[in-house]
């Protein structure tokens, strides 16, 4: 086996942030020249997290492929610069759906089906699939974080499955990094250690020791802190490190780096020994750190209570920001509290304003308001996936004349459905025509992953991309109705985003206006800071001349 293993677990509460430990680290160890790669074990049930509420889990990430994700290969693609697929997200959900097809087929040939060994083993075979079944060859590492927190009883399956991969591979192979809290009281003035030391009793309780201890906390821990969790824990004084807050989440990489994680697990498995090459990095971060000017951009929609529910989106600015040296500050409106009476007050002092994707009818009447303030007043806007199909109806409403243009999914019956559910799409990576079968159940019944696009010559989106051809990621069940494109052309909307058949429409612009853009498909999980996305650089850019002006 060419392929070592390191797993990430988390204990003593969640949100620690393993995802951006996972990533960090593996941004290290590319650095030191190793190729690497990363996987997320979920414990919930669901088969992916494309039906959950985004309030409650946050945005659901989209891979090349098609798969809907959890939020973390956002952060996995954006700190490897690589792109994820489905092998690199497994579930619970998806492991039992997989061995229960497999025992109703007979594969078990009558055996009793049990978590021993039929879940430990598929979850073992999802890991092992990163290194035997990689048609760009075996990655030197593959880091897997295990979701959830040491001591959730949906989690223990995949505790077991790699407390099993120790023994299967060795030790040389297989690496158990346990990120934990290690909480500062200002009251008493000194860290606490407790939480750890428990959550090290409740992992080692079920058969794994961990190798490394990254200790979670608001400052660094002192030497004498680590060498009493060392001895408590059972793990070497130089093995514990600390994960502090920093100021901006690229600085993570570079504070690894500092503690020297990359070069003690380089110890444990045996990697080659080799300087790890951060200048990208710290390019990043002295340009995050030294930006000239500061821009206000308005995201208008209907999940801002959470703000991890457009991680993605957030993070795509901050890069159009730095790659115009610009501090973008954001500002969340809640598309439901505009109305024609509010909306200016609302809007009022904003640079730029960005209306995002979502699902179902509530707040689109606000979403289109704020797409008619900005269209009317000048101000830059981009409109992602439902915000372009709202900056549609908009536009058929208010200049078009069609004014009760409306979409299929928010009335079924309308008369003028400028917006309606796709009956089928020509899917390029399988070379054939997909029909939509109603039937299916709501997380198989969307477009999704990477699609092909061809753009206008002297459109906003050819300018900014520098080419004709894209490939850009989907996630929708609605398009826009080709009843309606003469109509709408005739009316000065530009249709300058198609497929390459013509047949669907996935950008649009008005021409009479600084910069306005509205795409069908999520550029957000394409931007990485190494290479920030070219319509997120425009729009930024675009938003920075508006504040001049």
């Amino acid at each position: 086996m060419k392929t070592k293993f390191i797993f990430i677990t988390g204990g003593v509460l969640s949100s620690l942030g393993k995802g951006l430990a996972a990533a960090s680290i593996g941004a290290l160890l590319k650095a030191r020249g190793l190729k690497v790669t990363i996987q997320k074990l979920d414990p919930y049930i669901n088969v992916d997290p494309g039906t959950m509420n985004p309030l409650q889990h946050g945005e659901v990430f989209v891979t090349d492929d098609g798969a809907e994700t959890d939020l973390d290969l956002g952060h996995y693609e954006r700190y490897l610069n690589v792109s994820m697929s489905k092998k690199n997200s497994y579930t619970s959900g998806k492991i039992y759906n997989t061995v229960i097809s497999k025992e109703r087929r007979g594969d078990y040939l009558g055996a009793t089906v049990q978590v021993i060994p039929h879940i430990t083993d598929e979850i073992k075979a999802c890991i092992l699939s990163l290194a035997n079944d990689n048609p760009e060859g075996a990655p030197d590492v593959a880091i897997i974080e295990i979701g959830g927190t040491v001591g959730d009883i949906e989690g223990l399956p995949f505790l077991e499955a790699i407390r099993q991969l120790r023994s299967d591979l060795g030790r040389e192979h297989v690496l158990f990094i346990h990120l934990t809290l290690v909480p500062y009281l200002s009251s008493a003035g000194e860290h606490k250690t407790k939480p750890t030391q428990h959550s090290v009793k409740e992992l080692r309780s079920i058969g794994i020791q961990p190798d490394i201890i990254l200790c979670r906390c608001e400052k660094p821990i002192s030497a004498d802190l680590k060498n009493k969790i060392s001895l408590f824990c059972n793990v070497e004084p130089d093995a514990v490190f600390s994960d502090v807050d920093v100021n901006n989440i690229y600085e993570v990489p570079l504070y690894f780096y500092e503690e020297g994680i990359d070069q003690k697990i380089a110890i444990l498995l045996r990697l080659p020994a080799r300087n790890a090459d951060l200048c990208g990095w710290k390019k990043l971060v002295q340009e995050y750190t030294n930006l000239e000017h500061k821009v206000k951009i308005g995201i208008v929609g209907k999940y801002v209570e959470f703000i991890e529910a457009y991680k993605s989106l957030y993070e795509a600015l901050t890069h159009g920001g730095i790659a115009n040296s610009a501090s973008v500050s954001l500002e969340f409106i809640n598309s439901e509290e505009i109305t024609p009476k509010t909306v200016d007050a609302i809007l009022a002092g904003l640079d730029g304003i960005l209306v995002p994707g979502g699902f179902g009818i509530r707040g689109v009447e606000g979403k289109i308001e704020a797409i008619r303030y900005a269209r009317e007043n000048k101000v830059p806007f981009f409109g992602i996936c439902l915000g372009m199909q709202c900056a549609v109806i908009e536009y058929a409403r208010n200049v078009a004349g069609i004014k009760d243009a409306t979409s299929e999914e928010f009335n079924p019956n309308a008369a003028e459905k400028v917006i309606y559910l796709m009956t089928e799409w020509y899917d390029y990576r399988k070379n054939t025509v997909v029909h939509r079968d109603k039937s299916v159940d709501a997380g198989g019944t969307m477009r999704l992953g990477a699609y092909p696009c061809v753009l206008s010559e002297n459109s906003h989106a050819c300018r900014a991309y520098g080419r004709d051809e894209i490939l850009e990621r989907h996630r929708h069940r609605y398009e826009f109705n080709n009843a309606y494109r003469s109509r709408l052309e005739e009316a000065g909307l530009e249709f300058c985003g198609l497929s390459p058949d013509g047949k669907l429409v996935e950008i649009v612009e008005i021409d009479n206006h600084p910069w306005f853009l509205a795409c069908q498909f999520h550029p957000e999980f394409k931007s990485t800071p190494m290479n920030p996305h070219p319509l997120f650089k425009a729009f930024v850019k675009a938003s920075l001349d508006n504040r001049k002006n």
